[in-house]
């Protein structure tokens, strides 16, 4: 299982959001390649990009700051936010993207999704993001009365195989993952995910990886990062089994 440091961009700088809200961020860095760079330093081995912007805007705002990220750092760079057309998720995959992470518009425009599988496979990566069990989409902006499991079951029957599951009302809190969501995603998901939401402590990091779901293979951490409850190197440790 692998650790994804998260870069969130909004406004050009590295922040994080309490529960996906946009009015409550915080700003960690002025530019977010210094962001990222920290994360490379302690040992990162991929890093999870969001443009913000891009959620809300509909379209990527903060493509420039992708590119300065992935050509300074030698990893693998997961980016998202704003993809909803073929020519945005190509410009991404331009400016570096290693793998690009699909929200509303895959479960919106089923056309895109099919064309976005098609010229870019595995590379392509849905994110599932809930409230109580149910999709969220338009950068958490909108809330849907979707379970997951039938979202991620119609994605997967289209060939989704890789997702990102966030869950939202633990999202910037510290206060431990969503273990039973976490079980829902993994029944459900054909392929693999990556979890996302309340990470705030190692041993946070020890239940996802005693849940011993072989399909769950990375976990994002932003704040807890951020606020220095441990380092990358001791979370990827964990993670690794050690």
């Amino acid at each position: 299982m692998i650790l994804l440091p998260a870069v969130d961009i909004l406004d050009g700088k590295a922040v994080r959001l309490t529960r996906g809200e946009f009015d409550q961020s915080t700003v960690y860095d002025a530019d977010p390649l210094d962001a990222a760079r920290r994360w490379v330093d302690e040992g990162a081995r991929s890093i999870h990009v969001v443009d913000l912007d891009g959620a809300k805007q509909g379209a990527p705002v903060n493509i420039d700051h992708v590119r300065r990220i992935t050509a300074e750092l030698p990893l693998p760079v997961q980016v998202g936010g704003g993809l909803r057309t073929i020519g945005a998720v190509r410009d991404a995959v331009a400016a570096g993207a290693a793998r690009v992470v699909i929200g509303t518009a895959a479960y919106r425009d089923i056309d895109f999704l099919d064309e976005a599988l098609a010229e870019f496979g595995d590379r392509v990566v849905v994110s599932i993001d809930a409230r109580e069990g149910r999709l969220a989409g338009a950068g958490w902006t909108e809330q849907t009365d979707i379970p997951i499991e039938v979202v991620i079951e119609r994605l997967g029957a289209r060939g989704v195989r890789r997702f990102v599951y966030s869950s939202i009302e633990r999202d910037g809190l510290l206060v431990g993952p969503d273990l039973e969501g976490a079980r829902r995603v993994a029944e459900a998901v054909r392929g693999t995910y990556a979890y996302s939401g309340g990470v705030g402590s190692l041993e946070d990091l020890r239940s996802l990886v005693e849940l011993r779901q072989v399909n769950l293979n990375g976990v994002i951490v932003g704040k807890a990062l951020y606020e220095r409850q441990f380092t990358v190197a001791e979370a990827q440790s964990v993670l690794d089994g050690h």
